[in-house]
C-alpha cells in the first residue's frame, strides 16, 4: 500500500502547531528549588508531561504516568517494541531572546521558541506521525512504546527511574538531534572541581546555568583596585577579544561582567565562553590575581581548550572524531569554589583515565575532584544495522539528499537502547539552534519532518 504521507501531514497540519504552542508556552525548565513530591524537577516539567499525556488520552492511546518523571503512551502488538523516546524539558533561558522564549512567535515561515527544535518541536512531530498511523488503520506487527521524559537536559533521572520498573525497547529511534542519522553518540564524562574558598582580592566568580551550555555570561566581584586602570584594562581587552568586558563600581568593590556568546555544550567552539575569557582578563590585572591558582587553572587551562589538549586528555576516534569539553558551571557550594567540566568522550578512552588525569591536576592546582553520577559509555550502531538502513533510505526518498551515518558529542536517549540512535529533526543545511538564545524551526521542515517520521516508524513496526 502506497500512501502519500506529506498529503496526510497536510491534513493535520493546523492540529499540530496548535499542541506544539501549547507545549511551547509552558516553561519547563528544572528547577529543584520549586521541587515537591508531586513534581520532582519542579513544575514545568510536571506540567509539560500532565499536558502531553492529556493529549494522548484525548487521542484514545493508552498512557501511563511514571512517579510523574516520566509518561508512555502504547500502540500496536507484538512480541518486540520500537521505543521513540524524547523529551519534555528544556534548558533555561537568558536576556538575549527578540522574543518571548515562551510566547511562539510565527515569522517569516519559521517558529520562534525555546524548545521548538529540542525538543518539543521534533517529540511532538513523531507524535503526530505515530497518530496518523493508527487513524490510517495500518497493520503492524511490533508494539511502540512512545516514551517522553521531564528531565533529559540534567541528569536522566526521569528515564532512569523509568527503567527501574518499565520494560527497555528492543530498538528504536529519539527524535532529539539532527538528520540523516546519529547512529553513533560519544561517551559523557561531567566532573566537578573543588577548589577551596576564594581568598585574597577576589571575592566571587560566578558563571553558567548547565553543564551542557556554554556560559553566556560570568561576573566577578574584586576590591582593591583603581577603577579608572580596570577600566582602561577592559576597553583594551575589549578591542582585541570577541567576549566584552564590563565594570561596575560599589563602594570599595568593582564588579566585572564578561559577556560572551551561549552555545550547547557538545560544540563549545561555537560559542564564546564568558567565564573562561573572564579568568583570563583578571589574571593580567594583577600578580595576586594571576597567582590565584583558581583564576590561573581556569585562564591557563581551561581557557580556549574545546579539544582537552591543555587538560592533557585530547583524544581522537577514527569513526567517533574528537574529544570535546565544556566549562559549564563555575559557583559557591559552602566553602568552596566549583567549576563543572562536562566532556564528551570517543571511543578508546575510559572513565578511569580521566579520573586519573584531573586526579594529577588536582593536586598540582590544588581541587578535588567529584565525578558525576550519571556518566555514560560511547554508544554505536553500525552503518548496515537493518535499522540504520530504513531511515537512511527513508530519509533520501523524502528530500532527495544523500544519507550518511554521523557521530555526535550530544548525548540523546537513544543511547539507552542497544539498538537505539537519533533520528532528526534538524536538517544538515539548518542552523543548529538547540540550546542557544532565539531557537528556531522552519515550519515546512517541521511538517516534512512529520512525515519522514510516519514513514519510518510504519517501515519499522509493518
Amino acid at each position: 500500500m502506497k500512501i502519500n504521507w506529506q498529503e496526510e501531514v497536510s491534513k493535520i497540519k493546523e492540529a499540530y502547531f496548535e499542541d506544539l504552542c501549547t507545549l511551547l508556552r509552558i516553561p519547563s525548565v528544572r528547577e529543584d528549588d520549586k521541587a515537591t513530591e508531586e513534581a520532582p524537577f519542579g513544575p514545568g516539567p510536571k506540567k509539560a508531561l500532565d499536558t502531553f499525556l492529556e493529549m494522548a488520552k484525548r487521542d484514545g492511546f493508552p498512557t501511563k504516568n511514571v512517579a510523574n518523571v516520566a509518561g508512555r503512551l502504547e500502540f500496536g502488538q507484538g512480541n518486540e517494541i520500537m521505543g521513540i523516546i524524547g523529551h519534555l524539558d528544556v534548558v533555561p533561558v537568558d536576556d538575549s531572546w527578540l522574543t518571548d522564549p515562551f510566547e511562539p512567535t510565527f515569522k517569516d515561515g519559521k517558529l520562534y521558541a525555546r524548545g521548538v527544535s529540542d525538543d518539543k518541536g521534533p517529540m511532538l512531530a513523531c507524535y503526530y506521525a505515530l497518530k496518523m498511523i493508527r487513524n490510517l488503520k495500518l497493520p503492524v506487527s511490533k508494539k511502540v512504546h512512545f516514551i517522553v521524559g521531564t528531565d533529559e537536559e540534567s541528569d536522566w533521572r526521569c528515564l532512569h527511574r523509568y527503567l527501574e520498573t518499565e520494560p527497555l525497547p528492543d530498538f528504536g529511534i529519539s527524535p532529539d538531534a539532527m538528520f540523516p542519522v546519529i547512529n553513533g553518540e560519544k561517551g559523557g564524562y561531567t566532573v566537578d572541581l573543588k577548589f577551596g574558598a576564594l581568598q585574597g582580592v577576589l571575592k566571587s566568580f560566578t558563571a553558567g546555568q548547565r553543564e551542557n551550555m556554554v556560559p553566556g555570561e560570568a561576573t566577578a566581584v574584586i576590591e582593591g583596585f583603581n577603577p579608572l586602570l580596570v577600566q582602561e584594562a577592559a576597553d583594551q581587552f575589549n578591542a582585541q577579544q570577541s567576549v566584552q568586558i564590563t565594570v561596575e563600581e560599589k563602594g570599595q568593590e568593582l564588579t566585572v561582567i564578561a559577556h560572551g556568546k551561549v552555545s550547547h555544550g557538545a560544540f563549545p567552539e561555537n560559542g564564546h565562553n564568558a567565564a573562561t575569557y573572564l579568568a583570563a582578563f583578571l589574571t593580567s590585572l594583577d600578580a595576586k590575581l594571576e597567582k590565584d591558582p583558581y583564576l590561573s587553572f581556569i585562564a591557563n587551562v581551561l581557557h580556549l581548550d574545546f579539544k582537552g589538549q591543555k587538560v592533557g586528555i585530547s583524544h581522537h576516534d577514527p569513526v567517533m572524531g574528537d574529544l570535546s569539553l565544556n566549562s559549564g558551571v563555575f559557583y559557591k557550594e559552602g566553602d568552596k569554589q566549583v567549576i563543572t567540566v562536562n566532556i564528551r568522550f570517543p571511543q578508546g578512552q575510559s572513565f578511569e583515565q580521566l579520573d586519573a588525569r584531573f586526579d594529577e591536576l588536582g593536586q598540582q592546582f590544588g581541587f578535588e575532584r567529584v565525578t558525576g553520577p550519571s556518566n555514560k559509555l560511547p554508544h554505536y550502531v553500525p552503518m548496515d544495522d537493518p535499522l540504520v538502513k530504513t531511515l537512511l533510505a527513508v530519509y533520501e526518498e523524502h528530500t532527495g539528499m544523500e544519507g550518511y551515518e554521523t557521530v555526535i558529542g550530544g548525548g540523546t536517549y537513544a543511547r539507552l537502547m542497544k539498538r537505539g540512535v537519533a533520528f532528526g529533526a534538524e536538517f544538515p543545511d539548518e542552523e543548529n539552534t538547540m540550546h542557544e538564545p532565539n531557537e528556531v524551526q522552519s515550519l515546512d521542515r517541521l511538517l516534512l519532518t512529520i512525515a519522514i517520521y510516519a514513514d519510518a516508524i510504519y517501515r519499522l513496526i509493518q
